[in-house]
């Protein structure tokens, strides 16, 4: 017989006043986490939030022991600012949050790949922090590599992610000189539906100007990976352990055919579903789980529970390696909802939940 759970839980995700009115805990995208908290004894309940509502939640959630929460970095056109100054003080006031913001700071931006470059995910990184230092040593890298990807520090959906590449000479041979500020180069933003673009470059440098403007805001500058066509893995964590996988073919950055018109781009494919156990991915598991996120752990000083509930990094494949191995390239780690997830990660959220629940105390 299932052990009944003490203490509550609470789903915490964004919606209008119509939502909060009648949602239920079938009737959003949680129910199938909503079924399984139930099915172990967990009460669980869902919370609409709204930054109009700030406080009437927050009163609300004074009565839960663990808050999970899924709310985009940006929703609806407003960031997070107002619900995490709200959550800070629910944490505070001793209920277990995640993801808890200053996690979030510390895990969910792309200031963390060039942080974590040297950890074994990493490749050719830079960051940028101010637009000036952007328009000094971007020409540069473009002159002396392939193309470059460059990440806004927050966001989601692809939003301020460009692919930038120098124009290649007219034919075989041809001697291409160094790129200035003046050199058209090709762009191609990852937001869903973007055409590439070909722009002088102080004029995408203009187009970044926006992404430091924010309190955080900088510019992350990684090489491109000739490997993107082969697709991406999502690798969906609990705190510290692989809890399934997601494989998706990503073409927001593919560049477009030598004469294919821009909107020649596919778009992207399903995303396919695996357990942790998945043959393919056990490689990628084993240095995540022994190697890459305990180091992680060191540097950043988070312990395991501190860590999300439910998280994710992506990669894409990098050169392989003097054995002909694969090597894997980080581009971006999700924090904030990350949603859906493959059925493996519902009962090992559901037990990291219980596991927390056993130790809060109010």
């Amino acid at each position: 017989m299932t052990q009944t759970a003490t203490g509550r839980v609470a789903i915490l995700f964004p919606g209008a006043e119509a939502v909060r009115r009648t949602v239920t805990k079938e009737n959003n995208r949680f129910a199938d986490l909503f079924r399984a908290f139930a099915a172990e004894g967990v009460p669980a309940e869902p919370v609409v939030y709204h930054d109009d509502v700030r406080d009437q939640v927050r009163d609300q959630l004074r009565g839960f022991d663990v808050v999970l929460v899924w709310v985009n970095p940006v929703e609806g056109g407003r960031d997070r600012r107002v619900l995490d100054a709200m959550l800070r003080d629910v944490a505070a006031a001793g209920t277990y949050v995640s993801a808890h913001p200053d996690v979030i700071l510390q895990l969910g931006t792309k200031e963390m790949l060039y942080r974590t470059r040297t950890l074994g995910w990493g490749c050719d990184t830079h960051l940028y922090t101010t637009l000036d230092q952007l328009r000094r040593e971007l020409p540069a890298r473009l002159s002396s590599g392939g193309a470059r990807v460059l990440k806004q520090n927050r966001g989601n959906g692809g939003e301020g992610v460009w692919r930038v590449e120098r124009l290649k000479g007219a034919s075989v041979g041809d001697p291409t000189p160094p790129v200035a500020l003046e050199s058209i180069v090709r762009v191609r933003h990852a937001r869903r539906g973007a055409l590439e673009e070909r722009m002088p470059l102080s004029q995408f440098v203009d187009l970044c100007a926006p992404y430091f403007d924010a309190l955080d805001g900088r510019v992350v500058d990684q090489e491109y990976q000739e490997r993107l066509t082969e697709g991406m893995t999502r690798c969906y964590l609990v705190h510290d352990r692989v809890a399934g996988f997601g494989h998706q073919a990503v073409n927001a950055l593919y560049p477009a055919p030598d004469g294919a018109a821009p909107e020649s781009t596919p778009e992207p494919g399903p995303r396919y579903y695996h357990p942790p156990t998945r043959p393919e991915s056990q490689e990628l598991r084993h240095k995540l789980e022994r190697e890459w996120i305990p180091a992680l752990q060191r540097q950043l000083g988070l312990a395991r529970t501190q860590l999300p509930v439910i998280w994710d990094l992506d990669f894409l494949l990098g050169p392989r390696d003097a054995d002909g191995r694969d090597t894997f390239v980080l581009c971006e780690i999700n924090v904030s909802s990350v949603a859906p997830y493959p059925e493996s990660a519902v009962p090992a959220i559901v037990e990291a939940t219980r596991a927390q629940l056993a130790t809060v105390s109010r």
